[in-house]
């Protein structure tokens, strides 16, 4: 019942009129992790948002190949700025396809249908669940998983999960990367829209996004929302009931102070957010524990980003790990070790 997702490549990454980077991660993670197949980027005039790549006019787009314009950002609540129709239907009209993984439907913005049928563009909506999805049953399955969990969102969470799942490949051993965001799911071209699910069947979907396998196979399961987080935790807590994890990897990214978008909340240590988090986990899996720090040090002076590390491993007594510098070996190293 796995959600497939197909777009047309190569495809041009659109960022509006963005000026935080945390709103535009799907974007950025497009640049990285699918570079074969991203031309480049759209910008408007005020947009903040640079993924360091290309940037295109649509014209110079649909002339450079273009087959996709992909929304990268989004708003607060997942919607589109009516700043961002106009190209939209611009895109459309010159026979682009528009992907977009967002709460509101492509078709429901004013003109683009129109826009669409006029150029034989298709509008590609990711974030749609598939239909007849299960309450969770809480049964015990075969194999192994692990779950990113963050301290907020945009954190590292999807960065982590796909770079462990990598670092076991590469070690030869056996893992799915398991998608549930929009991002995560145009990357690997498969998994479940997991925010997009009504929550009576959250648990169900987690279950089904990480079936039954061999006692050797590693489900690396990308983490949404925060448990701390006033507005996103719900699906956090879904997945850590639903996907049964053995192993959790804390995620965070240093010098940030409060929820974004929510700056009454404050963040979470680590030990508190793993604490919650297997207290969640256990009533599916009492095993469940975790094995892993990975943070973005990105704010961190090159000087202090070693004392950084080492504070926080020692603070939690687990390997600690920035993925975009420092790979994330060591943390599987503590996984292989848990779990021979």
């Amino acid at each position: 019942m796995e959600n497939l997702i197909q777009f047309k490549t190569p495809f041009v990454v659109f960022f509006g009129d963005a000026t935080d980077a945390t709103f535009a991660k799907t974007g950025l993670g497009l640049a990285q992790w699918r570079p074969d197949d991203c031309l480049g980027q759209v910008r408007l005039p005020a947009c903040g948002v640079d993924a360091g790549i290309p940037t295109f006019s649509l014209e110079a787009a649909k002339a450079a190949g273009a087959r996709s314009l992909i929304i990268g950002s989004a708003a607060v609540g997942g919607g589109v700025p009516d700043s961002w129709v106009p190209t939209l239907c611009a895109a459309a009209r010159l026979g682009i396809d528009i992907v977009a993984g967002l709460h509101v439907r492509l078709a429901s913005l004013p003109g683009l249908a129109d826009a669409a049928a006029q150029g034989e563009a298709r509008l590609v909506d990711v974030r749609v669940p598939p239909p007849g999805l299960p309450v969770g049953t809480g049964r015990k399955r075969s194999g192994r998983r692990l779950l990113t969990i963050g301290t907020d969102c945009a954190c590292g969470k999807k960065y982590t999960a796909l770079a462990l799942h990598a670092e076991l490949k590469a070690r030869g051993l056996n893992s799915d990367f398991r998608a549930t965001g929009q991002t995560g799911i145009m990357i690997a071209g498969r998994g479940l829209p997991l925010d997009a699910v009504v929550a009576d069947f959250l648990t169900g979907a987690a279950e089904i996004l990480s079936p039954d396998n061999t006692a050797d196979h590693w489900d690396i399961v990308e983490g949404q929302g925060a448990l701390f987080h006033p507005g996103y935790l719900q699906v956090t807590v879904g997945l850590l009931v639903g996907s049964q994890p053995d192993a959790l990897v804390a995620c965070h990214e240093v010098g940030r102070q409060v929820i974004g978008g929510w700056e009454a909340f404050p963040l979470p240590s680590i030990n508190a957010l793993i604490e919650r988090a297997v207290a969640l986990g256990s009533l599916t899996n009492p095993a469940v524990r975790c094995v892993g720090i990975s943070l973005n040090t990105a704010q961190v002076p090159p000087a202090e980003r070693q004392a950084v590390l080492a504070r926080y491993a020692a603070a939690s007594g687990l390997p600690c790990v920035d993925p975009l510098i420092d790979g994330v070996g060591p943390i599987v190293e503590r996984l292989l070790a848990e779990f021979p």
